[in-house]
């Protein structure tokens, strides 16, 4: 699989509290924005992501951010 998945064409806006999340990179998993294991066998890796306060982030929904996990606006170009 050389491109991944496009879960959405827009950012998962989301209030996230402190901790440690997996964004998915392929686009597959069940559990959009976040990693479900479904990229194995794909050659796509979850990006570690990891909060010290609970505030609202946007997630890459297109999963062609060059900003990963961050949502850049790239998905206005697909």
């Amino acid at each position: 699989m050389t491109e991944p998945v496009i879960a959405q064409k827009g950012p998962y806006a989301l209030t996230l509290q402190p901790g440690t999340y997996w964004w998915c990179a392929c686009g597959r998993s069940k559990t959009q924005p976040f990693c479900d294991g479904s990229h194995k066998d794909t050659g796509f890796t979850p990006v570690k992501f990891e909060l010290q306060e609970a505030k609202q982030v946007y997630f890459c929904g297109c999963k062609h951010s060059e900003t990963k996990p961050m949502c850049d606006g790239s998905h206005k170009t697909l």
